[in-house]
């Protein structure tokens, strides 16, 4: 056999390090709701019982509560018990915030009608492939889905839902069990969505990794290989085995059916019998989330994107706002690239844009299909820069992003969400569609695109 593996992973909301990208992007929004131009990069460390926020700010007027914030989204994560270690009504909150450097500022700032400079050098990445109808790879895909699962199985027994989206189509261990059937399930939501919680010992802090076998000819997945979960839970029985039996057989019985009944059709049919699966391999975790492990904002940065397909320039997203071309120009690159993909003239794509601290125009556009495409690399990566503006100023115009837009970002994935309107606010805009036809248009692309 010829085929070669693949694998991503995703944290869930309760990580410690997502514990940090919420709340650097909780201030973040709070900040952007009273001052549109509110230029923020502010990170957060979390540990045992505590939380230190820090970074800079500029803003004419916006006053943010910096701990009510941050109590706020850890008890929407659902750290609310004093037996976590870390619980949103006890642990301590510093700030350390102080004022943005006029050094940065005046390249960003625009003045006597200039444009709007770049808020720093770098480069960013945008990816696109057709694994799935989002565009995005599947293992980091399913990794993402199933902690959305599991999050709603465990906010439900909480009282509350996430209503987590899981994808664009929803249809109708140890190593000595990994190998058993899947139960069947005919229904999205399963058997025992309603009445006592399915699984009530859950605790937040949760990693799922998925292991993708390719056709190395074709490279498209075949099937499912192996899925890792681990998941924090209540010390709720005598023994630890006792624990991780019933762990596992939950797991096996509402996890998994729940997540593969809500797939695409070409997706569900990947997991078959030969599914290997560990779930809490060492066979206990009950110490979990920023009381065992030390969170910091921008240490997920590939659980962010693409879970290590494509590239990534090196710059985390959580706690900056737009001028910072971290964060805006690889939203474009990623828009870039869905749209390409979309439109037919790849199977595949990788964007390049790179900035200078000042300079509005990228300093260079770049374009890898990895031999997919029926145009030069060069050729579309020049046609880009003249197709459209990918200022800074433009990029934020085009996605709308100085609203208070980023909180739904900081868990489960920047790229491959479905983009949605709420209370008149455009969120994840850059998984849009709407460069299709002019790219259709530029490329002279007349058959019609496979999705």
């Amino acid at each position: 056999m010829n085929n070669y593996l693949f694998t991503s992973e995703s944290v869930s909301e309760g990580h410690p390090d997502k514990v940090a990208d919420q709340i650097s992007d909780s201030i973040l929004d709070e900040f952007l709701r009273q001052d549109l131009e509110s230029r923020v990069a502010v990170e957060t460390f979390c540990t045992a019982g505590l939380v230190v926020v820090g970074g800079e700010v500029a803003s004419r007027h916006a006053y943010v509560d910096i701990p009510s914030t941050v109590r706020a989204t850890i008890r929407r994560i659902g750290y609310t018990k004093a037996e976590y270690g870390f619980d949103a009504a006890s642990c301590g909150v510093i700030s350390t915030i102080h004022e943005q450097s006029g050094d940065i500022a005046r390249g960003v700032i625009k003045e006597s009608g200039g444009e709007q400079g770049a808020g720093d050098q770098g480069m960013m990445f945008g990816y696109a492939c057709k694994d799935t109808p989002e565009y995005m790879p599947l293992p980091l895909f399913l990794s993402h889905s199933l902690l959305k699962v599991l999050a709603d199985i465990r906010h439900a027994g909480e009282g509350g839902s996430t209503k987590l989206p899981l994808s664009k189509t929803p249809a109708g261990g140890d190593a000595l069990s990994a190998r058993q059937p899947l139960p069947k399930t005919t229904a999205a939501g399963g058997e025992g969505s309603t009445g006592a919680p399915e699984m009530p010992y859950l605790r937040p802090d949760a990693k799922a990794q998925f292991t993708i076998e390719y056709d190395a000819n074709t490279h498209k997945p075949v099937r499912v290989h192996t899925v890792v979960l681990s998941t924090q839970h209540d010390p709720f029985a005598a023994s630890d085995a006792e624990m991780h039996e019933r762990i596992e057989a939950d797991v096996r019985g509402i996890v998994l059916p729940r997540l593969i009944a809500s797939l695409p059709a070409e997706v569900r049919h990947l997991f078959d019998d030969r599914l290997i699966l560990y779930v809490n391999p060492t066979g206990k975790f009950v110490e979990g989330g920023p009381a065992a492990d030390t969170g910091l904002t921008g240490r997920k940065i590939i659980v962010d994107t693409y879970g290590g397909r494509g590239a990534h320039g090196g710059g985390a997203f959580s706690g900056k706002d737009p001028s910072k071309v971290d964060r805006s120009a690889a939203y474009a690159a990623r828009w870039l690239a869905k749209n390409l993909v979309a439109a037919g003239v790849a199977d595949e794509c990788l964007v390049q844009l790179a900035y200078a601290i000042g300079v509005a125009k990228p300093v260079s556009i770049f374009v890898d299909t990895c031999g997919t495409s029926r145009v030069a690399d060069a050729q579309i990566a020049a046609k880009l820069g003249t197709l459209f503006d990918l200022t800074p100023a433009a990029i934020i115009r085009r996605f709308g992003l100085k609203n208070p837009i980023y909180a739904p970002t900081a868990a489960y994935g920047h790229f491959g969400r479905e983009p949605y309107v709420e209370n008149g606010l455009q969120f994840f805009g850059w998984e849009k569609l709407d460069a299709v036809p002019a790219l259709r248009e530029a490329f002279r692309i007349t058959d019609g695109p496979e999705r």
